[in-house]
């Protein structure tokens, strides 16, 4: 009976974990990718629907789009096109919800076949208190449903592999065809399931001690089946694949190894390049972002695996552990580029959670008093408060969580990305939308550093632009949304964001996420468009009274020094760009500008000291390189000139004012 109790309150628990997911997904943002990943589904949509005719889903030299198969994207847009979906990104977040699930709920399927219903529980119950996974599971149809691939893969590899061929159930097999021809269709690196399939088969072989002949070929013959039709299947909704069926899913296998696409983001309060991030950056996120109760689960489980592990099931605990933690140490080893945190390795995050769900059930069981298992459950409950209390206070921006040992959001903000996926435009646009509705304001132009337009459906009067937040004034605008996503550090420690103009801003847990800024004057606008047609005495004119709106804009300052720098007044220039390095010490611009300006005076000392600074903070601001090494060579330094034009050359082989000089 006892046992019966605890298998109904696994499934009611899962079904209403579906629900509460189902009723979160209507409040979640568009994520930074999902743009271009539909507007790529529409492409796919197009080359299926014409036979293979339209073309536009394999040409796609910016977003490199075509080596994603993004089948969970597609299916998406094919079921939008059928039922005349017009709710877009609303179907896709409640589509996206359910993949993840049931990835939550196969990856408890999975404990409760390794050990209960109680394990089960405890699977579920770590899912809903991590928010990092919660939060993609609602609008991140790339990385959740390649989460449910893999765990449906190792779970169907591991069941099959370890039950005798006449045993084995059509419906495991089926589960297994679909788990790796899922995954390979989202992304390349799905064939990896392949690799484990005989992997797990080879290690089974080694520890069996009676290998029979006829068994081994019925097996050979068994999953080589699997493997191609698998295989083949994972290919139909992926255009590139389709060109090639043999080689261009493994063309496209190494370009995700070495991704060509890299960003800068915040790590350790340093704005740095993705592909320049020190080893560690995959764990050390991974040990500030995953609640303290799930290590608190892996800790029980690796101190009491002795008594978890049975002596026949130590092969197949053996590859589970292989299985998740062969990735990160791969990506880790071969200096992948990883950024977004370690959303890029959350497939693995389900294996992590058995652990831990493992470890919790062994303490449960081993405590047999009452009194134990009170204490135990009021640790378990303690644990996750702090967990809890953030997703209550941060709805539905879960993702932005870091745990107490960064002290939470508030410590981690200006040191590590915040919303770096732009969740959070959804409140700013909203807000907005309210504000301009009650003030009856109208025909206007709303700005943001994200595209924004698909929260003003229906507005017909209102125009859009998106720009870099640096260059704000370089367009045409009256209200912008900013979220607070590649922006440099030094602005977010020292209180420069929000800016000036700001008339709301949007905060989880006391944090400013993003803003809503009104335009206080159009002047910068005005002498940007007058420095672009060379009238630098108006545009000087313009940007400085400019400053009596926008004193803490580093921007404007900087275009000062530039124009004075331009009239050949060195000493007003260098006295505004100091001024703009007071608002931001590692604006970029301005670090160049100073160096040139200071040798200029001949003061190449100082010179030298900036532009190593400049190279320090920013490796691929390439302009650099070569100002430095000039002034190497006119100090006669040449074997110095030429190194540091080498280690440009190490970073973009192909810059030809460097190939030039050297």
């Amino acid at each position: 009976m006892k046992g019966t109790r605890m298998k109904i309150l696994f499934f009611c628990l899962s079904f209403l974990l579906l629900a509460a997911l189902l009723l979160i997904s209507r409040d979640a943002g568009i994520s930074g990718d999902e743009k271009v990943h539909y507007q790529q589904s529409e492409y796919v949509y197009k080359y299926l629907t014409s036979g293979g005719k339209n073309t536009e889903s394999i040409n796609t030299p910016k977003t490199h789009l075509k080596y994603y198969g993004q089948s969970p994207d597609n299916i998406c847009t094919v079921l939008i096109h059928w039922f005349n979906i017009n709710d877009i990104y609303g179907f896709r977040h409640l589509f996206s919800s359910f993949l993840g699930w049931l990835a939550i709920f196969i990856t408890a399927l999975f404990v409760r076949w390794l050990k209960d219903d109680l394990a089960a529980v405890f699977t579920l119950l770590l899912f809903a208190v991590s928010p990092r996974f919660m939060g993609h599971l609602q609008n991140n149809l790339k990385d959740i449903p390649f989460a449910l691939a893999y765990i449906s893969g190792i779970f169907a590899i591991i069941k099959i592999i370890f039950t005798p061929l006449n045993k084995r159930k059509w419906t495991d097999t089926l589960f297994l065809i679909v788990s790796i021809a899922f995954a390979i269709s989202i992304r390349a690196g799905g064939l990896l399931l392949i690799f484990y399939m005989y992997f797990a088969i080879f290690i089974k072989i080694i520890f069996t001690k009676k290998i029979y002949r006829t068994k081994l070929i019925g097996n050979g013959l068994y999953f080589l089946i699997i493997t191609i039709i698998s295989y083949f299947s994972g290919l139909l909704l992926w255009p590139y694949g389709l060109q090639n069926i043999l080689l261009n899913p493994w063309k496209s296998l190494l370009v995700m190894v070495h991704f060509p696409t890299t960003i800068r983001q915040i790590f350790e309060g340093n704005f740095i390049w993705s592909d320049f991030e020190p080893w560690y950056y995959l764990p050390k996120y991974m040990l500030i972002t995953i609640p303290l109760i799930v290590f608190a689960g892996m800790f029980f489980f690796f101190t009491g695996i002795q008594k978890i592990v049975s002596k026949n099931s130590r092969i197949i605990y053996g590859l589970l552990l292989f299985f998740c933690f062969f990735p990160p140490l791969f990506v880790i080893l071969i200096g992948a580029n990883l950024y977004g945190a370690w959303r890029h390795l959350i497939f693995i995050y389900p294996c992590i959670i058995i652990f831990s769900a493992l470890g919790f059930n062994d303490l449960w069981q081993r405590m047999k008093f009452i009194s134990c298992r009170s204490v135990f459950t009021a640790i378990f409950l303690i644990l996750m408060i702090n967990p809890v209390r953030f997703m209550i206070a941060a709805h539905p921006y879960y993702y932005l969580y870091y745990n107490q040992l960064t002290g939470g959001l508030k410590n981690a903000y200006g040191k590590y990305e915040t919303d770096y996926y732009y969740h959070t435009m959804r409140s700013g646009a909203e807000w907005l939308k309210n504000y301009l509705n009650n003030n009856k304001i109208k025909d206007i132009i709303i700005g943001s550093n994200f595209p924004v337009n698909d929260y003003f459906k229906n507005e017909d009067e209102l125009k859009f632009k998106c720009f870099n937040y640096e260059r704000r004034n370089d367009y045409d605008w009256d209200y912008a949304i900013i979220g607070n996503s590649y922006i440099s550090p030094v602005l977010l420690n020292n209180g420069n964001f929000p800016p000036e103009g700001t008339i709301h801003t949007i905060k989880i847990d006391n944090v400013p996420v993003c803003a809503i800024i009104k335009r206080l004057s159009k002047l910068p606008y005005e002498a940007g468009n007058d420095f672009k047609l060379k009238l630098y005495k108006t545009a000087e004119e313009k940007y400085t009274k400019s400053l009596s709106f926008y004193s803490k804009d580093e921007f404007l300052y900087f275009q000062i020094g530039l124009i004075m720098n331009k009239m050949n007044n060195t000493e007003k220039a260098l006295n505004y760009i100091d001024k703009s390095l007071k608002i931001n010490s590692n604006y970029e611009p301005a670090l160049l500008l100073h160096a040139m300006l200071e040798n200029k005076k001949g003061n190449t000392k100082m010179a030298k000291i900036e532009l190593k600074k400049l190279i320090k903070i920013n490796k691929k601001y390439f302009q650099s390189y070569i100002i430095l090494s000039g002034i190497e060579k006119e100090e006669g330094h040449n074997e110095e000139a030429k190194k540091i034009l080498r280690d440009c050359l190490k970073i973009n082989p192909k810059y030809q004012p460097a190939l030039k000089d050297l």
